[in-house]
Order: structure tokens, then sequence, then C-alpha cells
């Protein structure tokens, strides 16, 4: 009888252009749908989430303390996932944090109902990781954590964000009303959902 690894299809290597086409497609989402959640007053999880609550308790913008709040992880990322990872999340942090900040002066929204931000903004961060993730590159902190973890214990990245980034929205108890925080807790499982169904080990043979 042959062998199993005689059935598996063969693994599609990612080029240069796939992955950059992938960071620049993943950014821009990603970018989107932080900018509905600015714009709605929400947070979602993980560093993006601890940078929206600095924003809303300094006034900072939200793209300098997201870059800035990254960049312990960098370490990690360099010693347990190698420097391409590291090189390419690096690039997708930098440009949601340039998307970001550029957002306000090309994206407006004159009617943006916050369910409808919380749920399509989930949504839109959701896909912008899968795509970045699928690259072997991530937005910075929880998700280098969760890649991690993924791959060197098996453990699903998406369940791993669900997990903490449960934690920083009840954080946010202490800056938001209880209204924003329901919503951004609607916000986080919309994200995260695109996740747990889509980036799971074995899932998906691309490097």
């Amino acid at each position: 009888m042959a062998s199993d690894s005689a059935t598996l299809p063969p693994v599609d290597r990612h080029t240069l252009l796939d992955d950059a086409q992938a960071l620049l497609a993943g950014t821009l989402f990603v970018a989107l749908g932080l900018t509905m959640y600015e714009h709605a007053g929400l947070i979602t999880g993980g560093v993006a989430g601890a940078a929206f609550l600095l924003g809303y308790a300094t006034g900072l913008p939200f793209g300098v303390l997201f870059f800035v709040l990254n960049l312990p992880f960098y370490w990690l990322a360099w010693k347990r996932l190698g420097p391409a990872f590291t090189v390419k999340t690096f690039i997708a942090i930098a440009l949601v944090s340039v998307f970001t900040e550029l957002a306000p002066q090309v994206v407006s929204f004159d009617r943006l109902h916050p369910v409808v931000a919380a749920v399509l903004g989930g949504i839109l961060v959701g896909f912008g990781l899968l795509a970045l993730l699928r690259h072997r590159a991530s937005v910075g902190g929880v998700n280098i954590l969760a890649q991690y973890l993924q791959e060197q214990r098996g453990w699903s990245a998406g369940k791993v964000q669900l997990v903490i980034d449960g934690v920083i929205v009840m954080a946010a108890l202490f800056v938001l009303p209880p209204q924003r925080i329901l919503l951004s807790v609607l916000g986080v499982l919309s994200l995260s959902a695109i996740l747990v169904m889509n980036h799971r080990p074995g899932r998906y043979l691309g490097v």
C-alpha cells in the first residue's frame, strides 16, 4: 500500500510576487476594517486593541501607537519564526500603520451603523489577517504569538487569537461605555470566526 504522503498534493510555494500581492491586499483589508472600528468608536483585540485604547485615552494617533507597541514582538518573531517571517511582518505592520493614518484623507463614512462597523470591520480584518498568515506574515503582537503556537504546538491560531482578544476587550470596560464594549465583542467574534474556520493546522499547504 502506498504511503499517505504519496497521495498528498505537491506543496505550492509562494513567489515574491505572491507575497507582495498578499501583503498589499491583506494590509489594505486590515486597515479598512480598523478605520471602520475607529470611526464607530470601537476596539478590537491584540496590539491593535491596546493601540485603540491608548488612542482614545490620550488622543495620540492610532498608526503611531500600533507601530510602537509592536516593536517588542520582533524578537520573538526573529528567534522563533525566522528572518523571512519577521521582515514580512515588519513590512505589514508598517503598511497598516501608514494606511490607517492616510485613510481619513481618502475614505469617509457619512453613515456607518456601529453594528455594521463591528461585523463588517471584523470580517475585513479577519480576511486581511488570513491573507497575511497564509504567506507567513502577520500584523504583529498577538498574531505573532498565535502563529508561533500553531506552528510549534499545533494550537489553532484562531482560538488563541479569540482568547487573548477577549481579555483585551474586557480591559476596555475601564475606557469605553458598555454598549461599545458589546459591539466590540461582536467585532472580535466576527474576526475570529474567519480565522477559526479558515486558518488551522493542515488546512492550507502553501508556503
